[in-house]
């Protein structure tokens, strides 16, 4: 996820540009630029680091004055943060500039394509095949809108792209494609931005993309065409009545809010070009070759925190699919049991930042055993991945609350990906086998949509409950590490006392803590796990006969629990493995509304930090 600043019109173009992304910073920090034309010739700045390392080449190094710019704040996907790989990229006659948010996937094919006809690249990005064939295009006489349509046309993938030409001082052109754009109106200027926080110190009237647009912005005009070239029917105009800090939020009141309604984009973007046409997973990044990956005995999964759940629910799929043994294991503890690593062993490490000091330390003790390491990480270029022997990432975007929720989801996605690679390539999942999961998580994005467009009971349940001093869960299977992670929630930002247990552990000591009124939330099993099933309906009868008021979360057309629960929350039918990905994000909800009504600070809840970089 990236932050993208496009503007025409009477203002200086370097100051709207880097005002737009000063305010989408949020949206990717690893590296910024900006372009502008002046007198035919396109100019460009670009630095690694924070927009203020950007500040600072900008005043060594002065633009040119300008009423024309695009700009970008990048979340590296395709190459590591550094200056060649920020955007913008100029294409091979410095004639286009061009910046991008998204992931394309036949990247490497338009590469070669270009290539052979004598185009030189420089960067490791996917955004510079864009680039590159958009100013191929524009050299060979085709106007910036045109071209534009046939890029957008030949990508596949997710792609906002925004583009300049030196030749062409009187506009922009964008298009989009799975990936958020819109357009700022004003008055004598339009602007262009991933979101309205870019412009709306300028404007508050705007206008959305729809799919598959490109959009042509002069300083009197706005003009938005499908790509075959004819004018689009779906234009809707709006106002904003946000404020800018509210904007940065995109209109939510918390960060960390924000980032559990972005969760189907984030859980898409996990799955995007993982599937290739002909049924087969393909995993670039996991550069281990299938004949190591079949000699593989055991693996071990070593995380901290909301990811060692992660970790958790990973177990129960991948020995599933792959029937090699499992085990998860908490960084901090790893290295210093003398756990039993050879060369037989995957080790796969999970770290939002890929920082996280712990989880570093384990991988490194395990290379020592001659162990093959598998990072999944959400930061590209951090210090984890690059020390494994390779890395999925989960793409899922900035994460600013503490408190990690889509880091969570998207976690989860990755090691199923994983689970699911390694039972193709060991030969334990037919085609179909893999092909039917791959087509339930492609639907898991609107189920996790659904959940949360049905998520008032939950907000009107956090507001009952605000005043509670202790809470329990339970679950099992799946349900079980669902459990540990709505209790963590509540620790973590609501400061409340909070257990998540096994619920057949129940009667060995937890039940106990039940009490009259005491606030028990139950992860019932899909249907499909029958003998589960039953016996969590007996575990939320057991703790209702001690006057627990039970909470429980169920699928769709579940009634057997209703005589048994105070509060049902609904989810949509999934299988049960990936019950996860829609029972933890009521708990998520819950946890948010409820520290926000206490009045604490959502995203900076107290003693903690985002990325622990100290054992």
């Amino acid at each position: 996820m990236c932050g993208i600043v496009g503007y025409i019109g009477p203002r200086s173009a370097q100051d709207v540009v880097i005002s737009g992304l000063r305010r989408l910073e949020y949206r990717g920090y690893d590296s910024a630029g900006i372009a502008v034309g002046h007198d035919g010739v396109l100019e460009a700045r670009k630095k690694s680091g924070k927009i203020s390392c950007l500040d600072t080449h900008l005043a060594d190094d002065p633009l040119p004055a300008s009423h024309q710019g695009i700009g970008h704040t990048r979340w590296a996907t395709h190459g590591g943060p550094s200056d060649t790989n920020a955007h913008p990229h100029l294409s091979q006659s410095g004639r286009v500039a061009l910046v991008h948010n998204g992931i394309i996937e036949n990247f490497a094919t338009l590469r070669s394509e270009l290539e052979a006809e004598g185009v030189r690249f420089v960067s490791e990005t996917d955004t510079e095949a864009a680039a590159q064939l958009l100013g191929y295009l524009v050299d060979a006489g085709a106007p910036l809108a045109e071209a534009m349509r046939s890029v957008a046309a030949r990508l596949d993938g997710a792609f906002t792209l925004v583009a300049i030409d030196a030749h062409d001082p009187d506009r922009v052109v964008a298009a989009r494609r799975n990936s958020p754009l819109v357009v700022g109106v004003g008055q004598g200027e339009n602007f262009l931005g991933s979101d309205v926080a870019a412009f709306l110190e300028f404007t508050r009237d705007a206008i959305e993309l729809g799919q598959d647009q490109v959009v042509e912005i002069t300083r009197e005009s706005v003009e938005i065409t499908n790509l075959d070239g004819t004018p689009a029917g779906d234009v809707t105009p709006y106002h904003v009545d946000w404020d800018i800090a509210a904007a940065e939020k995109g209109g939510f009141d918390w960060f960390m809010r924000k980032e559990i309604h972005e969760q189907p984009r984030a859980v898409a973007d996990t799955l995007l070009g993982r599937y290739a046409a002909s049924g087969e997973l393909v995993l670039d990044e996991v550069r281990i070759s299938p004949e190591e990956l079949r000699r593989i005995d055991k693996i071990v999964i070593v995380a901290c925190g909301t990811a060692f759940y992660a970790g958790m629910v990973a177990k129960y799929a991948i020995e599933h699919w792959t029937r090699v043994p499992c085990e998860v294991e908490i960084a901090s503890e790893f290295r210093y049991r003398d756990p039993i690593i050879d060369p037989m062993t995957l080790v796969v490490t999970i770290s939002q930042s890929g920082e996280t000091a712990d989880t570093l330390m384990a991988i490194r003790h395990a290379r020592e055993q001659h162990a093959k390491v598998i990072a999944i990480c959400n930061t590209n270029g951090a210090t984890i991945p690059r020390e494994s022997d390779a890395v999925i990432y989960t793409h899922a975007g900035p994460e600013r609350g503490v408190a990690s929720t889509k880091g969570f989801l998207t976690q989860v996605v990755a090691c199923y990906l994983l689970g699911l690679y390694l039972a193709q390539v060991r030969g334990m999942k037919y085609r179909d086998e893999i092909a039917a999961v791959m087509d339930e998580l492609s639907s898991m994005p609107e189920k996790i949509q659904r959940v949360l467009d049905d998520s008032q009971q939950v907000l009107d349940l956090a507001g009952e409950l605000k005043d509670e001093h202790s809470f329990l869960f339970l679950g099992r299977h799946v349900g079980y590490p669902v459990s540990l992670e709505g209790a963590l929630k509540l620790k973590e930002i609501a400061y409340k006392h909070a257990e998540g247990f096994p619920a057949g552990e129940l009667k060995h000591g937890p039940i106990a803590l039940v009490e009259q009124g005491l606030p028990v939330f139950v992860v019932v099993p899909p249907r499909g796990r029958d003998q589960l099933h039953d016996k969590v309906i007996s575990n939320i009868q057991e703790v209702r006969a001690r006057g627990a008021r039970t909470i429980v979360i169920v699928e769709d057309g579940d009634d057997e629990v209703l005589p048994y629960g105070d509060v049902v929350i609904r989810h949509p039918r999934v299988s049960t493995l990936l019950q996860p990905l829609v029972a933890t994000v009521p708990l998520q909800l819950f946890a948010c509304e409820l520290a926000a009504r206490l009045g604490h600070d959502v995203d900076q809840p107290r003693n903690l930090a985002k990325s622990v970089t100290v054992e």
